[in-house]
């Protein structure tokens, strides 16, 4: 019996624990239990017969229940099954309590306490002291007088951040990564047809998001300076992920051949004139996952961490065309090119430039695509001198790829390490950041960290 537990869920009796009460003391009679009022308690049997035992396992209410569901004496009315309660009905362990209900939020607001104020104000004039008086009669300190708005401003609500903040073309790079003048027109282009379901301006719930993109703010420092909750913060910043990169894919496009050369810079020009597009990858450190597979499939053996891995193709100009979705570090650049359907996108005759990784030249012969590469190094020999000239100047021209994708990484989201749970949206993620840098042009502004 020494094995016997009672089987109430959270009951931690047992015939163990019965025997050692006999040991201790009684208050009563201070003997031990023994020897005057017995055990604390003792575990009864359930019945024989079945319809009693249904009624008994029932009553338990439990899931798996043991073959012999003892139960202890506490757990009877009349402390061991009776004729009028043969059960266990006490403290069955079963019955949650109550859930108190939410607080409500209810928020006070500096505008509609002045609304309310001066529409009291009409049915009744009380006395007031001078402004600039406290009621000793000693002048008020000019930080405890509340500002002066006229009644329209008060009674419409909080005034918009973005143009609190936004003072500036350095502030606006700052907080969004764009000049003044263009984030106005891409506020104004993304909240054209924007039905608006939370109580945020429009303008502000792009300009949080894109505080969010560009310096990876916690949601609880957002949430601070925007005076909501976490929660909109994270419902916000979701939605607008989805509109941004609906809105915003017009301005990764892929430029024709002609627009292609009428573009094209000098160091271009004089050596690779025909090149359609640059190509390369590149890696940004990603959260470990708790999933084996998935922590395998992102472990980058060249960074020695998770990352995510993507592809960028950018014009000679420095236009970024393409972006591909984000893969695990794991994937091989041949993979992400010919899965990413960056392919699909060349035509016959198009000449791309890519780094010695990019062993896509059977790829890309079927498409009567052209490929620049650097020379490799056969058998450990030295390169020719002709081979290390025609290196260098591919390595010249293809530092602006590097150039772009450093442009591109000025978004703190995907240059930190990137949170797991932004995993579903980081292809969305990606595109936003690469129509961002499209729009932000040649300009490259950049704090030290």
């Amino acid at each position: 019996m020494a094995s016997v537990n009672c089987a109430v869920r959270g009951c931690h009796n047992s015939w163990r624990k019965r025997n050692l009460t006999l040991s201790q003391l009684c208050y009563e009679h201070q003997k031990k239990r023994s020897e005057c009022c017995g055990p604390a308690f003792t575990l009864h049997r359930p019945p024989v017969k079945e319809e009693d035992r249904r009624a008994w396992l029932k009553a338990l209410n439990l899931k798996n229940p043991p073959k012999f569901p003892f139960v202890c004496s506490y757990h009877f009315v009349d402390g061991k099954p009776t004729p009028v309660h043969p059960y266990p009905e006490k403290w069955l362990g079963y019955v949650a309590p109550l859930k108190r209900p939410r607080r409500v939020l209810v928020r006070h607001t500096t505008a509609s306490a002045t609304c309310a104020v001066e529409d009291n104000n009409h049915e009744e004039e009380t006395p007031s002291l001078p402004p600039d008086h406290d009621y000793a009669g000693s002048p008020t300190p000019l930080l405890d007088q509340p500002l002066k708005h006229d009644k329209a401003t008060q009674c419409s609500g909080p005034p918009e951040l973005n143009k609190q903040l936004l003072r500036s073309d350095h502030l606006s790079l700052l907080y969004t990564g764009l000049n003044l003048e263009t984030f106005s027109f891409l506020a104004d282009q993304l909240t054209k047809d924007y039905i608006n379901a939370f109580q945020m301006d429009g303008r502000d719930q792009v300009f949080m998001s894109l505080m969010k993109l560009r310096l990876n703010l916690l949601q609880d420092h957002l949430a601070e300076i925007f005076h909501v909750s976490q929660s909109q913060v994270s419902k916000i910043t979701s939605l607008w992920y989805d509109i941004m990169e609906e809105k915003m894919r017009t301005y990764i496009p892929w430029l024709p051949r002609e627009t292609i050369q009428a573009t094209m810079p000098q160091c271009f020009k004089d050596h690779y004139p025909t090149t359609t597009c640059v190509i390369d990858c590149s890696e940004t450190p990603l959260q470990k996952p708790h999933n084996l597979d998935s922590r395998g499939e992102s472990y980058s053996h060249y960074y020695g961490q998770n990352t995510i891995k993507y592809l960028v193709a950018i014009a000679p100009c420095g236009l970024i065309m393409f972006v591909s979705a984000a893969y695990g570090g794991r994937c091989s650049d041949k993979f992400i090119t010919a899965d990413s359907g960056f392919l699909d996108y060349l035509r016959a005759g198009d000449v791309v430039m890519a780094d010695r990784g990019f062993i896509i030249s059977d790829l890309l012969r079927e498409q009567k695509v052209k490929l620049i590469l650097p020379a490799f190094t056969k058998k450990g020999l030295q390169l020719s001198e002709e081979d290390t000239t025609n290196t260098r100047r591919i390595a010249n021209v293809r530092v602006h790829v590097e150039r772009v994708i450093r442009r591109l990484k000025n978004v703190r989201l995907i240059s930190q390490t990137v949170p797991i749970n932004l995993a579903p949206k980081l292809d969305k993620i990606l595109r936003i950041c690469a129509a961002l840098s499209n729009l932000r042009g040649d300009i490259i502004h950049e704090e030290e960290d």
